[in-house]
């Protein structure tokens, strides 16, 4: 692997002495050489068996309706799991949640050599001439589509180590660009010292962290906050607090008095004035039965909204050793290697999320994720919901990462037979990844939009079916209404259906302004179309109370941008539709 300068470099030395051209032909094509950038990675790119099927299919989402953890509370997040090999799923992100995405944590492979990157079913080890360029060309596919999912306050970190770091960095200033550098964090990922022949051990490891836009600041917390250790043993109306000492030396030097008469001569951290200002207003406590040194209190609400920017060594967030404790905890065994532990990812969202954030994890392995973004949901009242993408080799979708949040969720019991809360309020739902072909024939389009129907509950955050319109009852194959009393979608796969909709939409429903933030919102209305006309004619009497889309046009321009080209094909036939008689409705009202 070669840097582009040095390639460039050796191309024109070559162009230099090449026979056979003309000097302006010789000087037009090294100008044309020395306008690239100077400055960057080069690698060859290794096509993978998975971007080839994208070459003639089109992923959707089937969602495995026995694997939902359905949550009583009508309010709670829809959290999402996503079986698939992750460059398919983010296709599909494409057209769901294109700049909705808020945080993006992933812990890609590290390109150890040692059985930890497999590139077309096959592991790549140390000897691999390109080991370097298989894996640059696998992130860089993703890494541009993540790009593209990031809302404009959006952040994306990124775990790793030694082995990949620097060419990451370069990859990452290609794709988020130099400006859109935040840091380079190092955190302690282990607690003790490998047993290795090496003279230094290595207990830490990365973290890349880009934003999407320049002008964005992440949020100011403390670093690494211990929530054990914020207490409020006094019932102080400020809330919980944790206590430090009121000593320093080479302070200012006075006497204090204890509550029990003690009187201490000492160097303080405050000048005499500002002591008595914190111990009129409760903010000194004397340890001990008040007969201890003088401690002030650091309020746990002060430091969450005026702390500090974040450093950049994170050294107590929990180690990948107590990762691996707590999954063992979980599932009752060890099945994943080196989870990440939650206070990592706790830390990571509160750096850049706030209440209603989406956070993406691609590279979900054990789910740790998902399990921190319940969690602070349970601490601070939020409603962030969370997308893990993970392939099922060796099972690890299935038996670690759903069986983990689904724990987590419903509640477990330990081996040693302590019981843990389930955090009730969440709903997880899981989805495999199915394909249509991209041939746009009839056929294949209305496949597309009758398979597309899970990608739109998932788009628009609406799972609730019911199985009328008005009063107007549906055939799931003609057509399908989603409604959870705020807002409401409804999916036409037969156009002939259109007359009927639109009398029964004049007749019950209210309109509503897409701006109103209280009441149901207008009806969205997805309808099938061979073009890009999503019968707004029809429509005309009722364009005040919906919204119009048609598809599959909106998917394939959402595609589009990151399938990759097609195989040219020398002819293409399409087969004429086969007509089915239109038994369109029964039970209609009066």
């Amino acid at each position: 692997m070669k840097t582009k300068d040095f390639v460039a470099a050796d191309l024109i030395k070559k162009l230099q002495t090449l026979e056979g051209l003309t000097n302006d032909e010789r000087s037009n094509l090294i100008g044309l050489l020395r306008q690239h950038k100077k400055y960057g990675l080069v690698w060859e790119d290794k096509p993978e068996d998975v971007e080839e099927r994208l070459r003639e299919s089109l992923p959707v989402l089937r969602e495995v309706k026995d694997k939902a953890i359905l949550s009583d509370e009508p309010d709670a997040p829809n959290h999402i799991l996503i079986e698939a090999e992750n460059l398919q799923a983010l296709v599909v992100l494409t057209y769901t949640h294109a700049g909705m995405i808020d945080v993006i944590y992933i812990d890609p492979p590290y390109n150890t050599g040692n059985k930890d990157f497999v590139y077309n079913d096959s592991f790549v080890d140390t000897d691999d001439s390109y080991r370097h360029s298989k894996w640059l060309s696998f992130m860089s596919k993703r890494l541009k589509i993540a790009k593209a999912l990031l809302s404009d306050k959006g952040v994306i970190f990124i775990s790793i180590d030694d082995n990949e770091l620097a060419n990451l960095k370069l990859l990452c200033d290609e794709v988020f660009g130099n400006s859109a550098f935040v840091a380079c964090t190092a955190r302690r990922r282990r607690k003790s010292q490998a047993n290795l022949s090496k003279n230094i051990s290595t207990i830490h490891e990365y973290v890349l962290i880009y934003k999407k836009s320049e002008e964005h600041e992440l949020k100011k917390v403390e670093a690494n906050i211990d929530l054990a250790d914020y207490k409020n043993p006094d019932n102080d109306p400020r809330g919980a607090y944790k206590t430090m000492p009121c000593t320093n030396r080479g302070g200012t030097k006075y006497s204090v008095k204890t509550p029990t008469g003690r009187i201490i001569q000492e160097e303080w951290r405050f000048k005499e004035e500002t002591y008595y200002s914190l111990l009129k207003d409760n903010r000194i406590v004397f340890p001990k039965g008040g007969e201890g040194k003088p401690r002030y209190k650091i309020f746990l609400s002060e430091k969450e909204k005026g702390g500090v920017i974040d450093n950049s060594w994170w050294d107590d967030l929990g180690s990948n050793q107590e990762g691996a404790m707590l999954l063992e905890e979980i599932v009752g065994k060890d099945l994943f290697n080196n989870p990440k532990p939650v206070g990592l990812l706790n830390h990571i969202l509160k750096l850049n999320s706030v209440d209603d954030s989406t956070i993406l994890d691609f590279f979900a392995g054990s789910g740790t994720t998902l399990h921190a973004t319940m969690q602070l949901n349970a601490e601070d009242g939020g409603h962030r919901q969370c997308i893990l993408v993970t392939n099922n080799e060796n099972n690890i979708c299935e038996e670690v990462t759903y069986e983990r949040n689904k724990r987590v969720i419903q509640g477990y019991t330990t081996p040693k037979g302590v019981k843990v809360e389930g955090l009730k309020q969440n709903t997880l739902r899981y989805y495999k990844t199915d394909f249509i072909s991209r041939d746009r024939t009839q056929k294949n389009m209305r496949a597309l939009v009758a398979a597309a129907t899970d990608l739109l509950c998932i788009k628009e955050d609406l799972y609730e079916e019911r199985a009328t319109l008005g009063r107007l009852k549906l055939k799931p194959h003609l057509a399908r209404y989603f409604n959870d009393g705020r807002k409401h979608m409804m999916i036409i796969y037969r156009e002939e259906l259109i007359d009927e909709v639109v009398e029964e939409i004049k007749r019950s429903l209210t309109p509503k302004p897409l701006s109103e933030e209280r009441g149901v919102e207008r009806l969205k209305i997805y309808v099938f179309s061979p073009g890009r006309y999503a019968f707004t004619d029809n429509f005309r009497e009722v364009e005040d109370k919906v919204e119009l889309v048609a598809l599959p046009a909106a998917i394939y321009d959402a595609y589009q941008k990151v399938l990759p080209k097609r195989k040219e094909k020398l002819f293409e036939e399409e087969k004429p539709e086969i007509k089915i008689p239109t038994d369109l409705f029964e039970g209609q009202g009066e």
